[in-house]
């Protein structure tokens, strides 16, 4: 009996305290501890799904709960077996504790305890103990107070977010979630008797701990709930047969990067709802951890799926797995490095100049040797294919025509161009060349996704946002409907990669120099995506192309959702449908600038003496030839005419004076060539 001394004390302090004013300032002068409990960050789809929680400050895992979150008949459970009068008492049951009194004072042991859930509530605020009895005197005390502060729902929810369920698991969405892989909103009855039973004891009865204490406790709270009615008896042997896992279930932790970034953005949220789809979220990150697995050593891969008409991002990858594992640095969100864009920028040359009337689809352009100063651009594949046409041009990826078209538009045009469809791009050195055409300019996936979701909207710039309801409402064009819809219809064009599905997207692939990116972007009539695969330290990876490598990939993410592509859009009515015939005469052949000041490729040519050759004077004139040009041939020196209608390429000019001499060679067309000399 002596072990029961303290309850009794405490039974009348309590008995002794319920003097009615005595009671209330004894209650009001009580501190009372913090009442909003840190509870963990998560991130949740636009659907509310759970995608991302992080532990609070100590470790624990602590999720925060509304009364939509929680099973009510959990709730109903819940109140039967810890507190069946909780909606009536003030904090302190008297009745229980007079019973608990009376009980231990008759039966020499502790039958029945008199704690409250505003008591377990006091405690779990506090973290104090349940054995002294100063502990349930000042617990109690606290009850009390917190019933005249907070109403019971707030109660029951302080409960249910700080109830200990074993290990560092606290509340009831973090139990749910870590026992049964599940939020609380629809349990069973098992699953919810095991719930009510764990706060007890939880380390001792923690299911995967000690699988067989967390049976029998839930046998417990199952038979006594038959016994108060609150369970029936056919639905507890339904529950006693339910298995119980003995192994906890990972805490969701998808899209990492994009998560980081949302509580880096707004530290101070504690709920972030991003656009993602946390179903298409699994899929994408599943199928971006098997595209690099068994690849090249420390490759990773980063992919963005969004919806271009809403600009709302679907799914969103950084890496092929958020850690080091394999040395792949997968903390690193590779969707906003900044990395060369190989050819994926070519749509754009096109898309502008159709705008600028430089070029339309059937243009016949020539893919021939060009040099512009040192830089001398050459094909992939080192052929050259002559004439074709411009759509051909684009679908065959084609260098050499793209940098004559970037010539003629500017590379700063180029640039204005990324800049209008809201793309960040950095020039090494600051100052664009015409190699930004062929990858020469650093973006990001993200970028180049928003860039052909924009030309996917008919040229109209298209924001994309992750963060629900943070859309923007874009309205400037960086080319012209007619002339997107002609690049999107070109890129349409191309076949489907070896063993993708065979959809019709509008799509284009890149490698960037030395292999170190490969891309591939691409959009339907409804969604965009990208994908990009390389190191993240932009270390070459032999082998790597974009349409071997990148493009089947984008067609599978995609596929994530619709096994069929949404049609395209038909061409907007000022859209001018002409093939290369019947065109304006100056939209059939490409003539850059260039070709003003440059010969026809069979104008006469001196083949002999060399510009700025110095020559040795010879008793019996000098020798000359010509290479092209149509004869006969008239040559002259200084302006004055020396031989006429020469019909052979080499002649020889009579003897000249000495000192510089300026020589030409007219042909029947009248064009010509000169060249400078020095006569000695």
């Amino acid at each position: 009996m002596r072990r029961f001394a303290p309850f009794a004390l405490v039974l009348v302090l309590f008995l002794a305290a319920l003097g009615r004013d005595a009671l209330d300032d004894w209650v009001a002068a009580t501190d009372l501890p913090g009442l909003l409990p840190e509870t963990s960050d998560e991130v949740r789809d636009h659907a509310g799904i759970l995608l991302r929680a992080y532990t609070v400050e100590d470790g624990r895992w602590r999720l925060n709960i509304t009364s939509d979150q929680v099973d009510p008949r959990f709730v109903e459970m819940l109140i039967a077996y810890e507190d069946k009068r909780f909606f009536q008492h003030g904090g302190v049951d008297g009745w229980a504790v007079l019973r608990a009194g009376k009980q231990a004072l008759t039966q020499g042991e502790v039958v029945s305890g008199a704690s409250t859930l505003t008591m377990q509530v006091a405690r779990l605020l506090e973290q104090s103990g349940t054995g002294a009895w100063h502990g349930k005197l000042r617990q109690m005390r606290v009850a009390l107070r917190l019933e005249q502060v907070l109403g019971k729902d707030e109660i029951l929810r302080l409960y249910l977010t700080l109830a200990p369920y074993g290990g560092n698991i606290e509340g009831v969405r973090a139990a749910s979630l870590s026992y049964f892989g599940k939020e609380p909103r629809r349990l069973t009855a098992a699953q919810a008797a095991l719930l009510v039973a764990l706060p007890q004891a939880p380390e001792t009865r923690r299911p995967d701990v000690n699988l067989s204490a967390a049976i029998k406790a839930r046998q417990v709270v199952l038979d006594r709930l038959i016994e108060s009615g609150a369970v029936s008896g056919e639905e507890a042997r339904t529950a006693h047969l339910e298995p119980v896992s003995e192994q906890r279930v990972p805490f969701p932790a998808y899209a990492p990067h994009l998560s980081d970034r949302a509580r880096s953005t707004m530290p101070d949220l504690d709920v972030h709802r991003l656009t993602l789809d946390a179903q298409m979220q699994a899929r994408a990150e599943t199928l971006a951890a098997s595209s690099v697995r068994g690849k090249a050593e420390n490759l990773s891969i980063a992919m963005i799926l969004a919806d271009h008409q809403s600009g709302e991002i679907l799914a969103h990858v950084g890496s092929g797995g958020y850690s080091d594992r394999e040395g792949r640095q997968g903390f690193i969100d590779m969707t906003r490095a900044l990395r060369s864009p190989g050819s994926t920028l070519k749509p754009l040359v096109y898309g502008l100049a159709f705008d600028q009337g430089l070029a339309h689809p059937a243009t016949i352009i020539n893919d021939r040797p060009v040099a512009f100063g040192n830089y001398a651009p050459q094909n992939f594949d080192g052929a050259f294919h002559g004439e074709l046409r411009v759509d051909d041009a684009l679908r065959l990826s084609l260098n050499i025509p793209v940098v004559l078209l970037t010539e003629e538009l500017g590379p700063a045009r180029l640039m204005q161009g990324l800049e209008r469809a809201g793309v960040r791009a950095k020039v090494p050195g600051g100052a664009p060349g015409l190699a930004v055409a062929l990858g020469g300019v650093g973006t990001s996936l993200e970028g180049l996704v928003q860039f052909y979701a924009g030309l996917a909207q008919g040229g109209q710039k298209r924001s994309l946002n992750w963060r629900l309801g943070s859309g923007i409402d874009d309205t400037e064009h960086f080319i012209s409907r007619a002339s997107a819809w002609q690049v999107s219809h070109i890129l349409a064009g191309l076949a489907p990669p070896a063993g993708a599905a065979q959809m019709r997207l509008a799509y284009k692939t890149g490698t960037s120099y030395g292999h170190r990116d490969a891309w591939a972007i691409g959009f339907d009539g409804r969604y965009v995506a990208g994908v990009w695969i390389g190191r993240p330290d932009g270390t070459p990876v032999p082998g790597a192309f974009g349409g071997e490598l990148a493009a089947p990939i984008l067609f599978e993410l995609v596929g994530l959702v619709s096994d069929e592509a949404v049609p395209l859009p038909p061409p907007p009515p000022e859209t001018l449908l002409l093939e290369t015939a019947d065109l304006p005469q100056p939209l059939r052949h490409f003539i850059g600038r260039r070709a003003v000041f440059q010969a026809a490729p069979d104008a006469p040519k001196l083949a002999f003496p060399p510009d700025g050759a110095r020559l040795a004077l010879n008793n019996a004139g000098l020798v000359v030839k010509v290479r092209d040009g149509r004869p006969p041939f008239t040559w002259m020196a200084n302006g004055a005419p020396v031989l006429r209608s020469v019909q052979t390429r080499e002649a020889q000019l009579p003897l000249l004076g000495e000192g510089f001499v300026q020589l030409s060679v007219i042909d029947s067309d009248g064009r010509a060539a000169r060249a400078t000399i020095r006569l000695d």
